[in-house]
């Protein structure tokens, strides 16, 4: 009796577990039985089919090297360097370098030492024809930062720039060509109304321009802010984005003062898309984080040795950092660079890029 009593308890345990399993099954079936629109979908022998789970696949983390050039470019990338540096951002291998070289920049994009880099905006034309192609433009990082500067009180206009030395940096580059265009619109003769003294570094232009009474010199922030920390007698004369502007103003397809960009290798973004496009989401929130939060961001800045954190907090506000991708990006830096076309066709490698330059996700 005792054995059958205990075979009759296991036979009773099993159908009751069986019970369930059948509930589930059907309630499972139920449950998968029904699509988007609430439809039940039976296969032929009657029952309900349901559908198959992928696992959801992890990216595999890809080497990306990053380079700026000291400046706006790569003070906007302060707060993403910081959480990388600190583990908070993870889903790649960043590696950032910055440098005061733009020719270190171009190098490291023409053999394949970086994979994105934030360079000067004719610079990126120049070098996507020089790469035949091999270079594309992600975003704008910074829009005019150029602003001309003096020791003294004699530039109320541009037309006071006439007969004057002025002291620049950036021959062949943005600043020169942008402070071309404004001088000749304005009916000065930038070969023989001025005489331009290009300096090899912006800290030359600073030694110029503390050294001499009403000395006149070309300077992107946060040097102009620098050099306002050195001399109460240094004042901001012109703002050479507000110049730009008036000369576009009656345009049909108005251009404005671009001065840098991000770029990155074509072979690169094509084998990792998704690389590009975590590192841009990283990269805008950077940026949003630098401007909304200008305190902080200028202690970052210091941190990573851009410029100290006193002047980065000053001139952040008028450092014009930015992102801006897609369309507006494509409409903004094809028509800077139609500008400098017209003055000088080696400005931009000779012709305007063809629409593959313009990245777009």
């Amino acid at each position: 009796m005792k054995k059958f009593f205990t075979l009759l308890c296991a036979l009773s345990l099993t159908t009751t577990m069986l019970a369930g399993c059948a509930v589930d099954s059907s309630t499972e079936a139920t449950s998968n039985s029904q699509d988007t629109d609430g439809e039940t979908i039976v296969t032929e022998s009657g029952t309900a089919d349901t559908p198959e789970v992928s696992e959801t696949e992890t990216a595999e983390a890809v080497d990306v090297n990053v380079m700026a050039l000291k400046g706006p470019t790569a003070m906007g990338m302060v707060q993403f360097m910081s959480e990388v540096d600190a583990g908070t951002i993870t889903d790649n291998n960043y590696q950032f370098s910055i440098t005061a070289m733009t020719d270190e920049v171009s190098a490291a994009l023409a053999q394949g030492t970086t994979d994105i880099a934030a360079v000067p905006a004719n610079l990126a034309s120049i070098l996507y024809h020089n790469t035949e192609g091999g270079v594309q433009v992600l975003a704008l990082n910074t829009l005019g930062v150029l602003y001309i500067v003096e020791s003294g009180d004699t530039v109320q206009s541009i037309a006071d720039l006439q007969g004057k030395t002025i002291y620049a940096s950036g021959k062949g580059g943005t600043p020169e060509y942008a402070l071309n265009y404004i001088l000749t619109e304005n009916s000065i003769d930038p070969a023989t109304d001025v005489t331009i003294e290009w300096k090899s570094e912006q800290t030359e232009c600073l030694a110029a321009l503390t050294a001499q009474e009403n000395a006149i010199a070309m300077l992107p922030q946060p040097f102009v802010t620098t050099a306002q920390t050195k001399s109460d007698a240094i004042r901001v004369a012109l703002d050479l984005t507000e110049e730009w502007d008036k000369l576009q103003a009656d345009s049909e397809t108005p251009s404005t003062l671009v001065t840098g960009v991000v770029v990155a290798r074509s072979a690169f973004v094509e084998e990792h898309p998704d690389a590009v496009s975590a590192f841009l989401d990283h990269y805008q929130t950077s940026v949003e984080f630098v401007n909304s939060n200008v305190t902080e961001a200028a202690q970052l800045v210091g941190a990573y040795d851009i410029v100290t954190a006193e002047v980065a907090e000053k001139a952040i506000p008028a450092c014009n950092i930015v992102f801006m991708e897609g369309t507006e990006m494509q409409e903004k830096l094809s028509g800077y660079l139609s500008v400098l076309l017209e003055q000088n066709t080696k400005s931009v490698g000779g012709a305007l890029p063809g629409d593959d330059f313009y990245y777009s996700r």
